[in-house]
């Protein structure tokens, strides 16, 4: 059953740190079967207020996610992630 990584990102800084941890994440989830299936982009918000990004990481199960995030290749660029006081993963 399919499994999901999400994160909400409401302040994001484009400097040279986010840069490259966008330009590697892909290649840290193909071994795990991982893909985009939202990736930030224009939101049209029906109601109340929708501030930042959302992310959304498909994966074939929840052991492939696990997997995924303890690995070495995605822990190298964890300290890159667009990570700040206003994310949230899960």
């Amino acid at each position: 059953m399919p499994a999901y990584a999400v994160a909400h990102l409401r302040q994001v800084t484009m400097g040279p740190p986010t840069v490259e941890y966008l330009e590697r994440i892909d290649a840290t989830l193909a071994p795990f079967g991982g893909r985009f299936l939202v990736h930030g982009g224009d939101v049209e918000v029906l109601e109340g207020s929708w501030p930042g990004a959302l992310i959304v990481i498909e994966f074939p199960d929840r052991g492939q996610v696990r997997a995924w995030y303890d690995s070495e290749a995605y822990r190298e660029i964890v300290p890159c992630a667009p990570a700040t006081p206003r994310a949230t993963s899960s």
